[in-house]
């Protein structure tokens, strides 16, 4: 079974507030993410907090779906810490983990389909790693076989450097939809995502 991972945790340092706790649609981006996540074909959702833990936490009552929350005590050492949590919650039975960060609200379920069907595809790869017009995007799936060595990063450290070390067996997944290399990291940004011509761009 392959489920979700949402980094849900982080300072937001660049944002100047909480990104999890953004509104989006009319509810806390972190809500409307998990959202998204619960709509497709994982078979659940870890939400890794950490910053705001308790805020997040209440935005995500009642949600249908399995959805387990886990707080991480590091968080604030970098996205290493918030994974290795999110991984350590995980079922053993899980066969891969997709990693969805808080910031990136135009991922939909559709896309997030696409990775599972990609793996399903091509089970012997040890990553599904998105791409829009050649830029390398998220979220990302995660094989299992990672799962012991990612429990070993530290830091700000993220799944590409383990990744860069298995590149012969990553997939790579070309997609026409522009959500894979876009996040609100700044307020700018945050701004421009919400605005109609975003949404525009995103049609083309």
């Amino acid at each position: 079974m392959i489920y979700g991972i949402l980094l849900a945790a982080g300072l937001s340092s660049r944002m100047g507030r909480p990104k999890q706790l953004l509104e989006w649609k009319g509810r806390p981006l972190v809500r409307h993410v998990a959202e998204m996540a619960l709509a497709s074909r994982l078979a659940g959702l870890v939400v890794v907090l950490g910053a705001e833990a308790w805020a997040a936490r209440s935005a995500l009552e009642g949600l249908g779906g399995p959805v387990q929350t886990v707080e991480s005590a590091d968080y604030a050492s970098g996205q290493a810490a918030s994974l290795r949590s999110g991984l350590g919650s995980l079922p053993a039975s899980a066969k891969a983990a997709v990693v969805l960060l808080v910031d990136m609200p135009l991922v939909g379920p559709a896309l997030i389909d696409q990775l599972i069907a990609e793996f399903e595809a091509h089970p012997e790869a040890m990553a599904v790693v998105p791409r829009y017009k050649g830029r390398r995007g998220n979220p990302v799936l995660l094989a299992a076989a990672l799962f012991d060595e990612l429990r070993g990063l530290g830091g700000d450290e993220g799944a590409r450097t383990v990744l860069e070390r298995h590149r012969d067996l990553v997939r790579w997944l070309d997609v026409d939809d522009i959500a894979v290399v876009s996040d609100a990291d700044t307020p700018e940004a945050y701004e421009e995502m919400r605005s109609e011509k975003a949404e525009v761009r995103r049609q083309k």
